[in-house]
């Protein structure tokens, strides 16, 4: 392939790349296939087909970007939908589909810039030519008064969910009414979500769904509707939505999720499609400011195949955020599940159970951000069960304050695997006196030059989280256990910390120690990271055995500092094969 082009998902040709192709046009030839499930013979790209935009012209001079056709022939008399995929604004973009539909014999337009989506239909008339938004196109063999009456049985796996996500969010931000901030509108999402969660649980095969939004419905009662099911996701799900919650987005704009996520079946829907879909919602509700980024899918994984979970370790996450370490280690827990039970002969259903079981006993989540917290229970409910082992308290306070409840189901020294990511940054300082007191690490240290060891002096005034959590994810662990942590350059390298370093070496053996691209959290944040894998000491004994490090320096992420991803280009995603190369080498085991 020539340098500077793409190869077109229809025709197969090379086409010069450019952002309109590739995030636009390519995205949505394969919405159209995947999804909508068009026929590739019935869709034209390339060549492009062409239209008139005025009655004078002798000939089709303006190129369509997707032209799908009721038919193979591709010819005038079968246009059926034309996209438009220039990177304009909605008006302008509305305007010249307008002007499309009206020289041409097809009756459905979308435009799509990779960003937004709006679906019109063309409606003729005493001879006059009257356009109006619908909420879909139909899929393919459907009639367009077809759209939103879904039989359960009929309901698909999407294919393309961070890309509908996407066009939802764009589409709430600057049109939904009373709900403005981003916070609020992914918790408005998170409700919705349950509903179509819900829905698709207690409906029967063959009977329709109510989430659902057909042409020409009246938002008045597709909201009705979704509150109805609203009242019984509360009852249902009273640990994860609040008796007082509210679907409070207005009419049209509960109508127009419905729209987008109605043909589509959530439950079969692959697990990391659902992790990636939130993130576009709860990314933009993140505080930077805060130290809340979300761990690159990645890292992420690379420290769940490094850390090696069995079916029997108790897992925290003590800053689970939004639950992407709860909801990969799960996963992966669940995998080695199924394998050994399935070994042993036991059926299915029995095999669900004790995925359930383990979901529920196994894991628990902490974090401090009540908006978070919730989106964990969300996605662990999505996954499976696991929502009642999510906590917001704060990790660092000390454990005799938590919540009665947190209390029973969260100690020190009771976990056998603990992987975070903590907040980190020097403008986010603990000055709580009660909870600088419990660390070791709290207190001010001076090294004795001529024992080269740091001594301990008074407390400090305040310090920075990650330094406390280093103390505290100790805290957390059985003897024996393992933790691996995401945390700042700095730790490892400046030489004012050497008494972090001191305590990381008295209480656990280093196992690894991996060195991430400066690119890795970027574009949200240029702080540089390293991530450490620990196991804790068993005894005094264990503390004699001395055992080899692991290091690994990465060199690419999989993305650009902007953020474009270029999955060729990724070390990160090498390192826990490596790895396990290396512990089986060395005789390590957990």
């Amino acid at each position: 392939m020539k340098e500077g082009y793409i190869i077109d998902y229809i025709s197969g040709v090379e086409v010069p790349d450019g952002p309109e192709e590739r995030e636009a046009t390519q995205v949505f030839s394969k919405i159209l296939v995947e999804d909508y499930k068009y026929p590739k013979d019935h869709i034209q790209t390339r060549p492009q087909y062409r239209v008139k935009v005025r009655p004078s012209d002798t000939k089709k001079e303006y190129p369509v970007d997707i032209a799908v056709f009721t038919s193979t022939a591709k010819d005038d008399d079968s246009i059926h939908i034309i996209v438009e995929c220039k990177k304009k604004n909605r008006k302008d973009g509305k305007s010249q589909l307008e002007d499309y539909l009206r020289f041409s014999k097809a009756r459905l337009g979308v435009w799509f810039n990779g960003d937004e989506k709006l679906t019109i239909q063309k409606i003729e008339k005493d001879g006059k030519v009257f356009f109006e938004e619908i909420s879909d196109i139909p899929s393919f063999g459907q009639r367009i008064e077809d759209v939103g009456k879904y039989l359960r049985k009929d309901l698909e796996a999407p294919t393309n969910l961070k890309t509908i996500f996407k066009i939802m969010r764009n589409y709430l931000a600057p049109n939904a009414v009373g709900v403005t901030r981003d916070e609020s509108l992914a918790q408005q999402l998170i409700n919705l979500i349950f509903c179509k969660i819900y829905d698709e649980k207690y409906t029967k095969p063959d009977n329709m769904v109510d989430f659902r939004c057909g042409v020409g419905e009246n938002p008045k009662d597709v909201k009705k509707r979704i509150n109805k099911i609203f009242t019984n996701v509360k009852e249902r799900y009273p640990d994860v939505i609040e008796k007082e919650d509210t679907i409070s987005l207005d009419d049209k704009s509960v109508a127009y999720v419905v729209s987008q996520l109605q043909k589509f079946c959530l439950l079969d829907a692959s697990r990391d499609a659902v992790g990636d879909a939130f993130e576009i919602f709860i990314g933009h509700a993140l505080k930077g400011a805060q130290g809340q980024f979300f761990t690159p899918k990645n890292v992420v994984k690379m420290i769940v195949d490094m850390i090696d979970l069995n079916i029997t370790d108790k897992v925290i996450d003590p800053c689970c955020g939004s639950g992407g370490f709860l909801v990969e280690a799960l996963k992966s827990v669940w995998i080695k599940a199924e394998q050994y039970y399935n070994e042993l002969g036991w059926p299915e259903k029995e095999i669900e159970i004790e995925k359930q079981k383990i979901a529920i006993e196994k894991f628990r989540g902490i974090d401090k951000d009540a908006f978070l917290s919730k989106v964990c229970k969300a996605q662990m409910a999505i996954l499976g069960d696991g929502r009642g082992g999510v906590f917001c308290e704060n990790s660092l306070d000390i454990p005799s304050k938590w919540q009665h409840k947190t209390q029973e189901k969260i100690t020190l020294e009771s976990f056998d695997v603990l992987i975070t990511n903590p907040p980190y940054g020097s403008k986010i300082k603990i000055d709580d006196k009660d909870i600088l007191k419990q660390f070791e690490v709290a207190y001010k240290w001076k090294l004795n030059k001529k024992s080269n060891v740091w001594e301990k002096g008074k407390i400090r005034e305040n310090d920075v989280p990650q330094n406390l959590f280093i103390e505290r994810c100790m805290d957390f662990l059985v003897p024996g256990g393992r933790m691996a942590l995401v945390l700042p350059d700095g730790i490892y390298g400046n030489d004012g910390l050497g008494y972090l370093r001191q305590f990381i070496m008295k209480n656990g053996r280093v196992l690894a120690v991996i060195d991430l691209p400066k690119e890795t959290f970027m574009p949200h944040t240029s702080t540089k990271t390293t991530v450490i894998l620990i196991q804790k000491y068993k005894d005094d004994e264990d503390r004699k055995d001395k055992k080899p490090v692991f290091m690994a320096l990465c060199e690419t992420c999989g993305h650009d500092r902007r953020g474009n991803i270029n999955q060729y280009e990724d070390d990160i995603s090498k390192v826990a094969q490596e790895f396990i190369i290396w512990r089986e080498s060395n005789g390590i085991t957990f």
